[in-house]
């Protein structure tokens, strides 16, 4: 197989919604920074929601993992899941699946001082040659390198050992 079209794991995006800030938001920071050992940042509203969230305000937390740390968690996070829906592809082949309780995840025990979150887990791939995007002026990646949905579940399937729902 030709190398530059092996998919990888760009990185793995960790991410607890609280929908204020307080010792809500602040228990979920402590149990991102538990689970990954990495420190988490707090998101922020962008602008007035129509529930009457003002701009700015904090209302989550989340955490970015590459490289290692990323397929080891995420090997973690999906033998907490049964399977992943075909809907949780996007047309570029990157994904995203929830954790209901963080207890589900192997290995990890419950915590009276933090109490029961669930998370959404965001997967992105991507390619070899991908990082012409992140250069100072953005080039486009070719249609024919760019992962197909198809291509996206196979490799879970494969490198995961995860059934994929397809909506047949």
């Amino acid at each position: 197989m030709n190398p530059m079209r092996e998919i990888r794991i760009e990185k793995v995006t960790l991410n607890i919604g609280c929908g204020e800030a307080g010792e809500k938001l602040e228990r979920a920071r402590k149990l991102l920074e538990k689970l990954t050992g990495r420190k988490a940042v707090i998101t922020r509203t962008h602008k007035r929601t129509t529930f009457g969230t003002a701009r700015n305000r904090p209302i989550g937390c989340k955490v970015t993992l590459r490289g290692e740390e990323a397929e080891e968690f995420l090997r973690k996070a999906l033998d907490a899941v049964e399977y992943i829906r075909a809907s949780s592809f996007d047309r570029l082949g990157n994904f995203s699946f929830g954790i209901k309780e963080y207890i589900d995840i192997p290995g990890v025990k419950y915590d009276h001082d933090i109490g029961m979150f669930g998370m959404d887990v965001c997967v992105t791939l991507e390619r070899r040659g991908y990082r012409v995007k992140r250069k100072k002026i953005p080039k486009k990646v070719g249609k024919n390198h760019l992962i197909k949905p198809e291509e996206a579940m196979e490799f879970v399937e494969k490198t995961f050992g995860v059934r994929v729902e397809r909506n047949e």
